[in-house]
């Protein structure tokens, strides 16, 4: 009888400064530096302060969630193999297809967005050859090895960290009158109809924006399946999340509203063609630094990269998982020597690559059709994340084993899941309203909301092909791929 040589495996890499920073720099990007001053101008310095608030906290309970699942049980497959083991196969399969999905066009719009960028500085050069390089960038990143892909992670994420320290103490500065002329003090808050403005919807539509600013953060859920150590590596960072959400979040928006007057209208159009405007910009050109347009220029660009590299490590081990569990062709199982999941990542860099070309045709009309409904997508595995957490500790608890064991403990449960699952359906149903018809049209409205019936076709369609059932709390495994 022949013995096969062993498997490759997945590599644990990723020492325990990567997964802080993977943490930290998950969700410090586009959205902190760009829609932050949308926000602002949208609902007032006080409404944006609320929703990334809310937001804040509910994204807090989640990846304490994520952290009493991943310690206990680290898996590349991350919550879709959570959902397979404590809830459904069908839910595991439609989550881990809507997860690989939402990364895969998340990498189109990073590469979109960092040759707008470029064109800052070459504005005639060619788009398609600046994606093009970006992509092979981040792809050899992650052909090296997970380490290769931890540590480009690791100085993007600490050149967004040192960019918003400075932007605090540059800011804190200007408020108190040492430098930028006189004291600014809290005019702004007072100003106008200020705090808030808007109303409540606009305040609905801020929680949107703020919801897509802090995707990211689940990544750590995926790291922990390469984590040299997740028992101690996984709760460091996860416990580092509430601090930098309260640091780096609430802290921006609020020096932001204070130096800035939200009826400024440079925040409204800081978008990615112009990033002159965005309002680290703005309150930096406030303070006497000229320079500071092409300095935060390319702090953006890091980010931008930095969040397509996350989304072609996140996507490929997903589907990975899939393919491992018979979810997905078996040839995305398969792993170079390096304990790279290759097929997966060449597969995932494609559909991204194709994403990106098709926002050249009908004016990026399709790319913003797959923008919006990559937003929603994040929703989708966040309800998953709660879900699953729930019935984990419901199943622990009705085998009869014992809390004190788990080496990660959520803490508020059941509070913490059961609010960021009402938290979440608020704002996935909450956005219908807020959207200006008379602006979009059915067609856009459509293409954000059909990942919903897609998520909800793939899930049932699973269900009813294999007659899956949600599985008994007394026959959950806990046992498999236990750390």
């Amino acid at each position: 009888m022949q013995h096969d040589s062993p498997a490759p495996t997945l590599k644990k890499g990723l020492k325990a400064r990567h997964m802080t920073m993977i943490a930290l720099g998950g969700s410090i990007g586009t959205g902190l530096f760009l829609a932050s001053g949308g926000a602002i101008a949208t609902s007032g310095p006080g409404g944006a302060l609320i929703a990334y608030a809310a937001v804040g906290i509910m994204v807090y309970f989640l990846m304490s969630s994520l952290g009493e699942l991943a310690t206990f049980m680290p898996d590349s497959g991350s919550f879709s193999t959570y959902a397979t083991r404590f809830v459904d196969p069908s839910l595991g399969f439609a989550l881990g297809w809507n997860f690989w999905y939402n990364w895969a066009i998340t990498i189109a719009a990073e590469l979109s967005a960092a040759t707008l960028i470029i064109k800052y500085w070459f504005p005639d050069s060619n788009s398609a050859l600046w994606s093009l390089l970006f992509l092979l960038l981040i792809v050899g990143l992650n052909v090296l090895s997970v380490k290769g892909y931890g540590e480009s992670e690791y100085w993007f994420a600490l050149i967004k960290i040192i960019t918003v320290i400075i932007f605090l103490i540059v800011g804190v500065m200007m408020i108190v009158g040492i430098i930028g002329g006189e004291a600014i003090g809290f005019t702004n808050f007072t100003f106008g109809d200020a705090p808030m403005h808007g109303g409540f919807f606009a305040l609905l539509g801020v929680f949107m924006a703020a919801g897509f600013s802090f995707q990211g953060t689940e990544l750590i859920g995926v790291a922990a399946g390469e984590s040299e150590n997740p028992r101690e590596n996984v709760p460091r960072a996860i416990r580092q999340v509430f601090w930098r959400i309260l640091l780096f979040y609430i802290l921006t928006i609020l020096v932001i509203g204070l130096v800035i007057p939200y009826t400024n209208p440079n925040l409204l159009k800081s978008g990615l063609d112009n990033i002159s405007v965005s309002p680290f910009t703005l309150v930096f050109q406030k303070a006497g630094f000229a320079f500071a347009a092409s300095v935060m220029n390319a702090v953006i660009l890091t980010s931008v990269l930095s969040a397509g590299n996350s989304g072609i490590y996140a996507s490929s081990r997903v589907l990975f998982a899939l393919a491992k569990e018979g979810k997905a062709p078996r040839i995305f199982g398969k792993l170079n020597s390096k304990g790279v999941p290759i097929y997966a990542l060449l597969a995932t860099a494609a559909v991204g690559m194709l994403a990106f070309f098709s926002s050249m045709f009908g004016d990026g009309v399709v790319y913003t059709w797959l923008l919006n409904a990559s937003g929603m997508c994040g929703f989708i595995t966040w309800l998953g994340i709660s879900v699953s957490h729930y019935r984990f500790r419901k199943a622990y608890i009705a085998q009869g084993r014992d809390l004190k064991d788990l080496p990660f403990r959520a803490r508020w449960f059941p509070f913490g899941p059961i609010f960021a699952l009402i938290l979440c359906m608020i704002v996935i149903v909450g956005q219908i309203f807020t959207l200006d018809l008379a602006d979009l049209g059915w067609l856009d409205i459509i293409a954000t909301y059909f990942t919903i019936p897609l998520f909800l076709i793939i899930w049932f369609g699973y269900k009813w092909k294999y007659k899956t059932k949600v599985i008994p709390l007394e026959d959950c495994d806990f046992e498999t791929g236990q750390s």
